[in-house]
């Protein structure tokens, strides 16, 4: 069955490039006006050019999400721009593989802004809008690496175990609004992220793909499908819930 979300608008933090922009392109291929967040203001150019090529809806604000009064002014425009919101994607995120005992405040900091309060932000902005539209879907984004564990990323993944936290936590208090909050939670994935942490050169990526049943890397495209499932009507019974997206690496 086809997913479809004509009629309807969506947020995505994040929706410059990897998992964020390929979420932001499914959504708004299926019929959903989308609004795309991101701090890289070239980036977010880039992202609305491709989809808006195709014909779809879609518009995007310059916004740091660790910034709070700045997420709900984006949250706000949003809404203006669509004339309401019923999906919510919260997929920004940052790492910075390193020893623990090598890493530094300033980096445990970022990791847990970025991360961690930049969903609770992204939440706390655009939640009351879809309270006021009668129901929704939050679908936040964490890690395989909050679930398992994994060395030389520590504070990320205490911070995406909070990702975890928060959805269980606002699943229960959201049910009677008819909003809907659920997690995916991708294994190693081809993003520029997984690019710029160095993996590649460290070996780590032939190792991760030995390791997985399906022998692959994930892809964002991987992640965007389980997203578009649970933003849809056909998840409409699936609330608090965690998503793995791993090709089998985790089976938890």
């Amino acid at each position: 069955m086809e997913l479809r979300f004509d009629g309807k608008a969506a947020l995505i933090t994040g929706g410059a490039r990897g998992i964020g922009f390929s979420v932001a392109e499914h959504l708004a291929s299926s019929g959903a006006a989308v609004v795309i967040l991101d701090a890289n203001v070239e980036g977010i150019e880039a992202a609305v050019a491709r989809i808006a090529g195709g014909g779809a809806g879609v518009t995007g604000y310059a916004v740091d999400v660790t910034d709070l009064d700045a997420t709900v002014e984006a949250a706000r425009n949003a809404v203006a721009r669509t004339g309401g919101l019923d999906i919510v994607v919260a997929c920004a995120g940052r790492a910075a593989p390193q020893p623990f005992l090598e890493s530094d405040p300033q980096t445990w900091r970022m990791l847990i802004e970025v991360n961690l309060l930049g969903t609770i932000h992204t939440c706390y902005a655009t939640v009351p809008h879809l309270i006021e539209r009668g129901g929704g879907r939050v679908i936040t984004v964490a890690s395989e690496a909050a679930r398992i564990g994994s060395a030389g990323e520590a504070v990320y993944s205490a911070a995406k175990g909070g990702v975890i936290s928060l959805t269980r936590s606002l699943a229960r208090e959201l049910a009677r609004h008819r909003i809907t909050v659920n997690c995916v939670s991708p294994g190693p994935t081809e993003t520029p992220m997984l690019l710029e942490s160095g993996a590649a050169e460290r070996g780590s990526v032939e190792k991760l793909i030995k390791a997985t049943p399906l022998r692959r890397l994930g892809r964002p495209e991987d992640v965007a499908a389980a997203v578009t499932y649970l933003a849809s009507d056909q998840a409409s019974h699936i609330t608090g819930q965690v998503l793995s997206v791993s090709g089998g690496l985790t089976m938890v």
